[in-house]
């Protein structure tokens, strides 16, 4: 058994379930989407690859994020 704790959503563009704690270009890039397509998730992924929004921000910041 195994456990997920990333964010998911799905993806109508690759009809498939995509991990939302990457970057838009990483999934693109990881589901071969073509350059310019209108991703359906847009605003939905992370700013920094592994980070939440909010930890992001915080190193941003110059803060420890958690």
């Amino acid at each position: 058994m195994s456990f997920i704790d990333s964010p998911l959503g799905r993806c109508d563009a690759v009809k498939e379930m995509v991990l939302l704690d990457e970057t838009q270009v990483e999934c693109a890039r990881e589901h071969n989407c073509p350059a310019g397509r209108n991703c359906p998730l847009e605003g939905c992924f992370a700013p920094v690859s592994g980070l939440t929004a909010a930890d992001a921000e915080a190193l941003a910041k110059g803060s420890t994020p958690g």
